[in-house]
């Protein structure tokens, strides 16, 4: 559900009209629905009522500060992977004890900056990662509270580069070596176990393989109790997928999420957080692009748009599909066309769409990617030396402008010519 419909032929966000926006800040950019991020939000909350739990927004699917503070501001806590992330986390205002530290790659001044700022736990990831943070820890005087991340090697069944708790994945640690890990790092200065972490991919569109994992985390959770460790945390991940294609049938609700974690852990008594990033942001963003030109080539025609692979790059990273349409609907009758849907970047990747069947385009007129909000904004570069686009908020009736576009003079005076040139 979102809350980007047509209303007498034009596209609104909530009660704003797309195009409204576009002659305000100039296409293009993204625009995100309020409503629709407390909706999401809401409806993970939901799906675990009857549990002791926390819903964990995985910021690095959107990190605009106003998305933070909104879904902090709902109780949302934060799961982070850099220490930039943090320092947005606590900026926003979202306190260090409903801030989850994960990822692969933690260094000692990420860890030094946690521990000193405040921190839920730290799913550790490694024994590296582990002993470095015992020392830290120990030379602070602090006990870290950590989970370990175990790999279950369980196929989320998902695109291989976001598929990541299969056996040959760089993530958590063997399960099949917990109790080792686990006996280390209750041996360890400065650590305080406090559960398990799990994670196994990005954009699930079933719940068998959650279930596989999850059942896993069960039979680790009681044989690790029996080795003595107090396992009163489980943080099962995030990863439930969207529908990017509104053809295809709909990914399971976070509602029957929510019922699959009570069937398979609930009995374990331990606090349940789960860390869903896509599913909040995803279908509450578009992107807006305005077209440029409609160039005929050999055997089709291209659309040519003013937002390139810079702006959004998930299709040509990705091979990704969004639903893409205009954002005034065509005349009742009107004959579609079939384009493909490029950017201006100069490379072949640089395209959004092959043969997609739409409404007939012409220049000057808007199109909205869908489905935008996820690993969109966060994933822009200046490649080619093109501005980030604007992010805008919109709630009811009324919009705000969240990052403006740079300016090309604020771009260039980020280099500096050495004095010897």
């Amino acid at each position: 559900m979102d809350h980007f419909l047509y209303r007498s032929g034009e596209l609104y966000a909530e009660d704003v009209r797309v195009a409204d926006i576009a002659a305000t800040v100039g296409a293009p950019f993204y625009v995100y629905s309020a409503a629709t991020l407390k909706r999401h939000y809401e409806l993970f909350d939901q799906a675990l009522d009857g549990t002791e739990h926390l819903v964990c927004y995985a910021m690095k699917s959107n990190s605009n500060l106003a998305v933070i503070k909104l879904l902090g501001d709902l109780g949302a806590g934060m799961d982070v992977v850099s220490g930039g992330e943090y320092r947005r986390a606590i900026a926003a205002g979202v306190p260090g004890s409903r801030i989850v530290f994960s990822g692969i790659g933690k260094t000692r001044e990420e860890m030094t900056l946690a521990l000193k700022g405040g921190i839920r736990q730290f799913n550790v990831e490694s024994e590296p990662e582990m002993q470095a943070l015992s020392e830290i820890a120990s030379s602070l005087g602090i006990d870290a509270p950590i989970t370990i991340r175990v790999n279950p090697d369980v196929d989320a069944k998902t695109h291989e580069k976001i598929a990541t708790g299969k056996s040959e994945n760089k993530f958590g640690i063997p399960i099949s070596r917990a109790r080792e890990v686990y006996a280390l790092a209750a041996s360890l200065p400065g650590l305080n176990v406090v559960g398990i972490d799990v994670h196994i991919g990005s954009q699930l569109v079933n719940l068998e393989p959650f279930e596989l994992a999850y059942q896993k985390v069960a039979e680790l959770t009681e044989v690790l109790r029996a080795d003595g460790h107090e396992i009163k945390r489980l943080d099962l991940g995030g990863g439930l997928g969207i529908p990017y294609e509104r053809s295809n049938s709909a990914p399971p609700l976070p509602l029957d999420y929510g019922d699959l974690i009570k069937r398979t852990v609930g009995h374990l008594g331990c606090e349940i957080e789960i860390e869903p990033g896509r599913l909040i942001s995803g279908n509450a963003g578009l992107l807006v692009s305005e077209v440029i030109y409609v160039k005929s080539g050999e055997d089709r025609e291209f659309l040519i748009l003013d937002a390139a692979m810079n702006d959004l790059i998930r299709p040509a990273m990705y091979g990704a599909h969004h639903d893409i349409v205009p954002v005034v609907e065509p005349a009742p009758g009107e004959e579609p066309a079939k384009y493909d849907i490029v950017g201006p970047v100069c490379e072949s990747g640089d395209t959004f769409a092959k043969e997609r069947v739409m409404p007939s385009m012409k220049a000057g007129e808007l199109v909205a990617f869908r489905s935008a909000g996820a690993y969109g904004a966060v994933m822009a570069s200046e490649y080619n030396s093109r501005p980030l686009i604007p992010e805008v908020l919109v709630q009811g009736d009324h919009f705000g402008v969240i990052r403006p576009r740079p300016t090309f003079d604020e771009m260039l005076n980020r280099d500096t010519i050495p004095s010897w040139l």
